[in-house]
Parts: structure tokens; C-alpha cells; sequence
């Protein structure tokens, strides 16, 4: 499903920013509404409230490939749910082997994980224009979270298999078994998701079959439309 949106409506009630005079909290989680030029006298807790659009599409899909594109050319910071996980995994914390279980099973981490992780990365990033790659990956996930919109990579799933199985990087969740066990998670799981975001008028659906650059040429002109200050 395809819009255009006139107004791009509030975003993150579930990220909220609170300022002190010495100190920078984030509370449960993302409050973000579509950037505008500063004002004269507004506050600086105002100007700095994130521009933030979900990125969905299954494993292959090519989300990640394309959210880097769109972050050199748009000027967003990209944050893969997916690499923090991985990032965390390989840590000494104590979530590493859980998530690592997990990522082998195709099973999705839990929610608490990756809402800190993603905090987290928000909260050191100096820019205000995010990316979130593989975010929200289920209705849990989604509880309180509102983006500015949704970026949906539709892709049919033999030509998702085999790009996950010829990219070589290595992935611990890269072999036939896992990547058809992450494929019924996300026909169970992340496609209700992006459903109920096309039902509120927020979901950008792009066909995900072509080259790299074919792709991203359907993506530029939805980035192009938005008129975002840095």
C-alpha cells in the first residue's frame, strides 16, 4: 500500500527525551515527532526530538542493504537491530549467549533486549534522522512505539533464500535451516506488524526484487518528498 502523506504525524511515544540542567535521561523509551527548523526561543530539548522511520522486511529482503543508501544519501544514521544483536552477542554481557541461542534457532530475541540496545544507540548518535532496520519485529515490539512512517520490503521468499544463503558474511543465522526457520517467524510474526502500520496510512511498501540500484531507485523518491532539517 502506497501513500503519500501530507502531515507526518507524531512520532516515539515510547522513546522520551528528558533534560536537565546537568543531566540526559532516556525514559521507557522513543519520543519523536517530524523535525522542523529551529525557533527562535525554543527550547533545546524541542529542537533535538529524532525523525525516525521503521524499516521492515524479511530476512534477504534487502533492508539493510538499502537503509545504507538511504543514510549516505539522505543523511540518516542507519540502526540494524539485527547488528546490535549480533554486536551484543559477541560481548561478554550477559545476554550474549542467550541471543546468540536464539539468532541459531531463528527465534526472535526478546523485546526488553532490543528496545535497550536501540535506546542505547540513539542515545549516543548526534544526528536525528534514524533509520531502525528490523524494527519492530512483533506486536510486542511494536506496544508504544509510533514512527513517523514505515519502510516494507516486499520480497518473495525464494528470492530471499537465496540471497541470504550467497552473501557469505558469515552470520551464525545464515545456513537453509535457520533462514527458513526466520521465514515462518516473519510470516507469523513481523507481517502482522506491518500490516496494522498499513491500516494507520504509515506503511511504504517497495517492491524488493531487482538489482541493488533498481530498488533504491523506488526508494529516492519517498526519501526526496520529505523536507527534513539537519
Amino acid at each position: 500500500m502506497w501513500r503519500r502523506f501530507t502531515s507526518l504525524p507524531l512520532f516515539f511515544s515510547h522513546l522520551q527525551q528528558v533534560r536537565r540542567a546537568d543531566e540526559l535521561k532516556i525514559c521507557q523509551a522513543f519520543c519523536t515527532e517530524i523535525v522542523k527548523p529551529p525557533v527562535e526561543g525554543e527550547s533545546n530539548s524541542r529542537r533535538s526530538i529524532p525523525f525516525v522511520a521503521f524499516v521492515l522486511g524479511g530476512p534477504g529482503s534487502g533492508k539493510g542493504t538499502q537503509c545504507l543508501k538511504i543514510a549516505e544519501t539522505f543523511g540518516f544514521d542507519h540502526i540494524g537491530a539485527g547488528d546490535l544483536l549480533r554486536k551484543e552477542m559477541h560481548s561478554d554481557s550477559e545476554n550474549g549467549a542467550m541471543i546468540q541461542k536464539l539468532m541459531k534457532e531463528g527465534s526472535i530475541a526478546p523485546s526488553e533486549v532490543t528496545v535497550k540496545l536501540i535506546k542505547k544507540a540513539i542515545e549516543s548518535a548526534e544526528n536525528r534522522k534514524f533509520l531502525i532496520d528490523g524494527f519492530p519485529r512483533s506486536e510486542e515490539n511494536r506496544i508504544g512505539a509510533e514512527p513517523n512512517f514505515v519502510l516494507f520490503f516486499d520480497c518473495p521468499e525464494e528470492v530471499m533464500v537465496k540471497r541470504v544463503l550467497n552473501r557469505n558474511e558469515g552470520r551464525v543465522d545464515d545456513n537453509e535451516h535457520t533462514v527458513k526457520e526466520r521465514l515462518k517467524v516473519y510470516k507469523a510474526i513481523t507481517l502482522p506488524v506491518a500490516n496494522h502500520y498499513a491500516k494507520k496510512g504509515k506503511l511504504y511498501k517497495v517492491d524488493g526484487t531487482g538489482t541493488q540500484e533498481e530498488i533504491f531507485e523506488r526508494v529516492r523518491p519517498i526519501f526526496a518528498s520529505l523536507r527534513l532539517s539537519t
